[in-house]
């Protein structure tokens, strides 16, 4: 089964207070990449969020972003009494050098800088946290790799189409193959009989036999054609793999065109040629999909 490398997925979830959203996206790369984004604290989690990451993917980068928020409670804020007591005693020494007897209410002074202390909050609390955020990341990553499977089913089609067409192409070279010598050995004999005949010579049959023998082995193509058949059955098969092997599938498409490529130079036959023009061109297109098959 193939599976894209690239995908998208999101979830939210809610708890004790506490709300998660997470976002992931993955891209294709040739190695596995995380790029994590959380609020401050919680970086600690970012190699347990890795290890989850790594059960949906196995190659690509997947770009994760965590947020958090949480309502907040009278826990979350403190009094700091040093400083509302040092704010106290200087405002009660300005008010006697300006002579000033009116009261100061307590809402001024606690609203002036580092009375109030904002608490850690969520960032003091991520381990305690995790399991809803495991939770969430799963949600995400399980919507991601839905979205992978779906493109990768898609691609396995396309990819099926194009070596379908090589393997089509294949076929037309086989049966060309057998009138290439043929047609060799007819030319031959023409051009060789009319010098021939244009000055009053002869010359062995034998002679013409081993040229054409000569010739025939230099542009057999039949090891070339039963490898590629291989290569071709070896895709397919790994198409089907429980797992999705693009590293595997990468090799046999390098492998495909450098067999292709031979027989191109070997063939010597225009017919020929034009085959494997549409081959390396049904390559190419393999080619590009698998850079984005995980």
């Amino acid at each position: 089964m193939l599976l894209s490398m690239t995908g998208y997925g999101e979830a939210q979830a809610h708890a004790d207070g506490v709300s998660v959203a997470v976002e992931a996206r993955a891209i294709n790369s040739r190695y596995f990449k995380l790029n994590f984004r959380a609020p401050e604290g919680f970086g600690s989690l970012e190699t347990l969020i890795e290890s989850v990451v790594r059960k949906y993917v196995k190659r690509g980068t997947v770009q994760l972003g965590l947020r958090l928020d949480r309502e907040p409670s009278a826990d979350d804020y403190k009094i700091n009494t040093q400083v509302l007591a040092g704010y106290s005693h200087q405002l009660q020494t300005v008010q006697k050098d300006l002579n000033y007897s009116g009261d100061i209410p307590l809402k001024t002074l606690l609203g002036l800088p580092g009375v109030i202390n904002e608490s850690q909050g969520l960032s003091q609390r991520a381990s305690e946290c995790w399991p809803l955020v495991e939770t969430t990341i799963k949600q995400a990553l399980e919507m991601l790799a839905k979205m992978r499977t779906e493109e990768g089913h898609a691609m396995a089609a396309d990819l099926r189409l194009n070596c379908q067409a090589i393997a089509d192409r294949v076929a037309s070279i086989q049966s060309r193959t057998e009138k290439v010598v043929e047609n060799y050995r007819t030319r031959l004999t023409e051009r060789v009989q009319k010098i021939l005949d244009d000055h009053d010579a002869a010359v062995e049959q034998a002679d013409i036999i081993r040229e054409v023998g000569i010739f025939a082995e230099r542009c057999d193509i039949s090891e070339e054609l039963v490898r590629l058949r291989s290569h071709l059955d070896q895709f397919d098969t790994t198409m089907d793999a429980v797992e999705s092997s693009g590293r595997k599938l990468d090799f046999l498409t390098q492998e495909i065109f450098r067999e292709t490529n031979t027989i191109g130079s070997k063939a010597n036959d225009s017919e020929i040629s034009r085959h494997v023009i549409e081959m390396k061109a049904a390559n190419e297109r393999i080619r590009e999909m698998i850079q984005n098959v995980e």
